[in-house]
């Protein structure tokens, strides 16, 4: 399984280049620390994803000697190892551009990216290859745009949810979101590696 995360820094290595420019624009336009951390997540898991959209890879893999279950491993696993790798890249570069973070901004940014690869991820074996990757990305641009609209208005609509929400203690709050965020993952880790397995290639 080392091996076939290990294939994506590979199959990227080019593309890799771009990481710090693409994450100092988003430090130069002065963006929000937690979007910062959230897009630096995506640009690796993703990319490899439309890499083997693009390519067919499935084809080659299955002939290989990995089990189904194996290749989906390694790409949620793959996806936490770049995540952590992509933070620390990004601390370091918001710290050379004196920008200041908190490890709020690390935990909001990470745990967004882990939400939206748990939503996204099955999406990329239900979809045929052609358009998904653009339709993810878009969907990804929609809802980071839209999405602090929703929550206003949820928060404003229900209020014995915001009640509930407000009167918790930080501990228990982030604790209950890190268990969502944790059953989320591993759910749709189980969702995907069940349709994987009934797939033709």
């Amino acid at each position: 399984m080392f091996n076939l995360i290990r294939r994506d820094v590979i199959l990227q290595k080019k593309l890799l280049l771009t990481f710090i420019p693409f994450i100092a624009f988003f430090i130069i336009m002065d963006s929000n620390p937690a979007l910062i951390f959230l897009v630096a997540s995506i640009f690796i898991p993703f990319n490899a994803f439309g890499y083997d959209e693009k390519a067919e890879t499935n084809i080659l893999l299955n002939s290989l000697p990995y089990t189904r279950t194996e290749i989906i491993a390694s790409r949620y696993v793959g996806a936490i190892v770049y995540m952590i790798l992509s933070v620390g890249m990004t601390s370091l570069a918001l710290f050379v551009f004196d920008k200041p973070f908190t490890v709020t901004d690390i935990a909001i940014g990470g745990g967004l990216f882990l939400v939206f690869a748990a939503f996204t991820f099955p999406l990329f074996q239900i979809f045929k290859p052609g358009h998904i990757t653009t339709v993810v990305l878009i969907s990804f641009i929609l809802l980071a745009g839209i999405g602090p609209h929703i929550v206003m208005f949820l928060a404003e609509h229900l209020p014995a949810i915001t009640d509930f929400i407000v009167n918790l203690s930080i501990p228990a709050l982030y604790t209950g979101v890190a268990v969502i965020i944790i059953t989320l993952y591993a759910v749709s880790w189980g969702v995907t590696t069940f349709i994987y397995q009934r797939k033709a290639f």
